[in-house]
């Protein structure tokens, strides 16, 4: 590995300090298995590929084998709410639980546009295709997004209601996000 230089003035933590893109969101990905039993893990490598796309980060385990079988899952954001039961889904695994989806005390449905099931109790989810899966890089096209009322604002998902939670590698936490603290595509006009 080659070595890098101090940037002057700064703390300095080299390529394999955990900050890189702190914060992360937390999505939890949910498939079915060869059983048609629910198995649901959290991802913090996420994020937009597209207007209509997703891409996730993962290594090869039981949520994987699921995709390769149905080509389908759903993607949910973890909130303050569901904070010790996501971090339970993303920590203990589906090969060795198989009813982990059940012991959180979560109930699904399953999606009606995709081979995947939806968590009743996140309020927020994108329903996907598998696009490819490859190398460890997940991409997904969202065939459709629904939210519960409780967490929408004049027809739109409002943040500060949905309060989602982010990783954050730095204090090896989860952080909450939500509110609005200036205009996108705006707040800069006054440089113009």
């Amino acid at each position: 590995m080659e070595s890098f230089k101090e940037v002057s003035g700064r703390k300095n933590f080299g390529p394999k300090q955990a900050l890189m893109t702190t914060p992360q969101p937390c999505v939890m990905i949910a498939t079915w298995d060869k059983d048609h039993n629910p198995d649901v893990m959290m991802a913090a490598w996420a994020g937009q590929y597209d207007h209509n796309q997703i891409v996730v980060s993962m290594s090869k385990h039981k949520t994987t084998e699921n995709l390769e079988l149905t080509g389908a899952f759903t993607v949910s954001f973890a909130d303050i709410h569901t904070i010790a039961e996501s971090d339970y889904l993303g920590i203990v695994s589906g090969n060795k639980v198989p009813d982990k989806v059940a012991r959180v005390g979560f109930s699904i449905s399953p999606s009606p546009n995709v081979d995947a099931p939806i968590i009743n109790e996140y309020p927020l989810t994108l329903e996907c295709k598998v696009i490819s899966w490859q190398g460890g890089i997940l991409v997904g096209e969202v065939v459709n997004q629904s939210a519960d009322e409780r967490i929408l604002t004049d027809g739109k998902v409002d943040l500060s209601k949905l309060q989602p939670i982010v990783f954050d590698a730095a204090g090896m936490c989860y952080r909450s996000i939500g509110n609005s603290v200036g205009g996108a595509w705006n707040a800069g006009k006054k440089f113009m």
